[in-house]
């Protein structure tokens, strides 16, 4: 039976923010049930352990997400959730004490997609207290996530947004040092007991509209990591944000059927030879960094 290290189980499609990095969603504007919710943990329950509840959309705009936690952690998952925190004052008391959530994941750099003004002083405040609070109560592991730290790939904006922040958390952790001063692209540092701050560079979600390369590469879609987006969807990886690479649904199909299918199968078979099957893999620069 094929083992996932990573499984993204999307769990709404909808996003409260409007991000220039992430493209909106051309799907249907859906929240998966409880009930659905529920048989596709049961349909993925031999090939994971660990599940992410997004691709697109944000998580905490799900109206249930205690119940989804508390499904989960019946079923034995844990779960790890990446959010813009705009929301984490409304969700507090539904993430708070639920035993599944293993790990929470801040994008701060998604500050840029708020409409109109906002306090980014508040806004930060908010996501550090209920980090102090959650960590305080139980073993989640926190990564605040921010990109282009390095004023090399920054544009001054950037590099003001960034430093704005990070002064913020220097405060608020009692930090004697500066945090670009200690971290560099692709890794983190730790700052406080599970809790870490991590950077990388921007990526470009893929689109059949970019430009095709020649194929070449390696990429682990399909083998550490799969997805089902809320439609029921089933995809090779957390960039396939829109289905392009359908490899078919789970309310027509089992999981472990769809993914031992003929697209599959040749995905993977073309990797392993270091090659790219799908138009859209062909369109990734994510696929690059691999080789």
């Amino acid at each position: 039976m094929k083992k996932f290290k990573k499984f993204y189980l999307e769990i709404t499609s909808v996003c409260n923010l409007a991000c220039s990095f992430c493209p909106p969603t051309i799907r249907e504007r859906q929240f998966v049930s409880v009930e659905d919710f529920a048989i596709r943990l049961d349909q993925i329950k031999p090939h994971t352990d660990y599940i992410n509840l997004h691709v697109k959309g944000e998580p905490l705009l799900h109206p249930k997400i205690d119940q989804l936690l508390d499904i989960s952690h019946e079923k034995g998952f844990k779960v790890n959730i990446t959010t813009n925190g705009t929301l984490i004052n409304k969700r507090k008391h539904q993430l708070l004490n639920k035993p599944a959530l293993r790990q929470m994941n801040f994008s701060l750099h998604s500050f840029d997609g708020h409409e109109g003004s906002v306090d980014k002083e508040g806004y930060v405040s908010s996501v550090l207290s209920f980090i102090k609070e959650a960590t305080h109560q139980s073993d989640m592991i926190v990564s605040l996530r921010l990109w282009n730290l390095s004023e090399d790939n920054a544009t001054n904006a950037e590099k003001q947004r960034n430093r704005d922040m990070l002064a913020l958390i220097e405060s608020e952790f009692n930090l004697s040092y500066k945090i670009e001063e200690k971290i560099t692209p692709g890794s983190g540092i730790k700052i406080a007991d599970r809790i870490f701050i991590n950077q990388d560079y921007e990526f470009k979600w893929p689109s059949l509209q970019e430009e095709e390369d020649d194929g070449k590469g390696f990429c682990y879609g399909l083998r550490n990591q799969a997805g089902i987006l809320t439609n029921g969807t089933v995809v090779p990886c957390c960039l396939d944000g829109e289905g392009v690479i359908n490899l078919g649904n789970i309310k027509n199909s089992s999981f472990s059927e769809i993914i031992a299918g003929d697209r599959a199968t040749k995905l993977v078979d073309g990797f392993s030879k270091r090659v790219a099957v799908e138009e859209l893999c062909r369109k990734c620069g994510y696929r690059k960094r691999f080789g």
